[in-house]
C-alpha cells in the first residue's frame, strides 16, 4: 500500500469510528474509501465490517459508566441481534447487492424521521409520561422483532443500523441518549461480530487494509464516545438527526442520481 492509501484508510476508520460512536453510518465512509483504492465491493464490505468491529472496543470502553443501567435491555435484544446478524451475512452470499442497497436510503430516512419526530408521535399515542414509563409487553416484542430485521440488514451491509436502533429505543421510552448509545454500540458490535466470523471463514477479508483501518477506528470510537458524553443530550440528538439525513441523502445520490 502507498503512504496515501495508508493515511486515507486510517483517517476513514477514525472518522467512521467517531460517527458510529455518536449515531452510526460510519460504513458509508470506510466502504467508499476501500472501493476508491481498488478493493472489490464484497471484500470492501467484509473488510470494513471487521475493521469497525475491532474499533468498537474503544467505544464500549468510553460508554462503560452506563453498562449497569442498560444490561436488562441488552439481554432482551442480544438473541435477535445474534440470529439476525448471522442471517444477514448468509443472505449476502445469495442476494444481489444492487437490489438490497436500493432499499437502504429509504430505511435510513424512515428511521431518522422517526427519531426526529418521536416526541410528537409519543404525545399523540399517549406515551409521553414520566421517565419511569414502562413499555407494554407487546411493544417490547415488536421492538425485538424490529431489532431482528435491523440485524439482518446489519449482517448484510450495516450502514445506518445505529439510527434504526436509536429510533426503536426512543419509542420504548428511553430518554437518556447516552444510555441509548451504549445499547446501540454493543448490539452493533454483536451484529458485526457474527457477520465478521462468516466473512473470515469465506476468505473475504483484505487483512493489511483491515489492520490500518481498524487502528484508526479504535481512536475514532474512543474519542467519539468520550466527547459525545460531554455534549448536552439535546445537541447530541440534533447531531444524530443531521447524520441520519446526510447518510440517507448520500445513498439516495449514489443509488439513483450518480449514474
Amino acid at each position: 500500500m502507498s503512504l496515501l492509501e495508508i493515511l486515507s484508510l486510517a483517517l476513514a476508520g477514525a472518522v467512521a469510528g467517531a460517527v458510529n460512536a455518536l449515531a452510526g453510518g460510519g460504513t458509508l465512509l470506510t466502504f467508499p474509501t476501500l472501493l476508491f483504492f481498488n478493493t472489490s465491493s464484497v471484500v470492501a464490505n467484509a473488510t470494513s465490517t471487521l475493521a469497525l468491529l475491532i474499533g468498537t472496543s474503544g467505544s464500549v470502553y468510553g460508554f462503560r459508566r452506563h453498562l449497569d443501567k442498560v444490561k436488562p435491555w441488552l439481554w432482551r435484544f442480544l438473541p435477535a441481534s445474534l440470529l439476525g446478524g448471522l442471517a444477514g451475512s448468509i443472505l449476502l452470499s445469495f442476494t444481489q447487492e444492487k437490489l438490497f442497497s436500493q432499499l437502504v436510503p429509504f430505511l435510513i430516512l424512515f428511521a431518522t424521521v422517526l427519531f426526529t419526530a418521536q416526541g410528537i408521535i409519543k404525545k399523540l399515542l399517549g406515551l409521553d409520561g414520566s421517565s419511569q414509563h414502562q413499555p407494554k409487553p407487546h411493544s417490547v416484542w415488536a421492538a425485538i422483532l424490529f431489532q431482528f430485521v435491523v440485524s439482518v440488514y446489519g449482517g448484510f451491509f450495516g450502514a445506518g443500523i445505529g439510527i434504526l436502533m436509536l429510533a426503536t429505543l426512543g419509542f420504548l421510552g428511553m430518554k437518556d441518549v447516552h444510555e441509548m448509545n451504549t445499547i446501540k454500540t454493543i448490539l452493533s458490535s454483536v451484529i458485526n461480530a457474527v457477520a465478521a466470523v462468516w466473512f473470515i471463514a469465506a476468505g473475504l477479508i483484505h487483512w493489511p487494509k483491515m489492520g490500518v483501518m481498524a487502528s484508526g477506528a479504535l481512536v475514532g470510537y474512543y474519542f467519539g464516545s468520550h466527547f459525545s458524553q460531554k455534549i448536552s443530550q439535546k445537541r447530541v440528538r440534533q447531531m444524530i438527526t443531521t447524520i441520519g439525513f446526510v447518510i440517507s441523502a448520500a445513498i439516495f445520490y449514489r443509488e439513483f442520481l450518480a449514474r
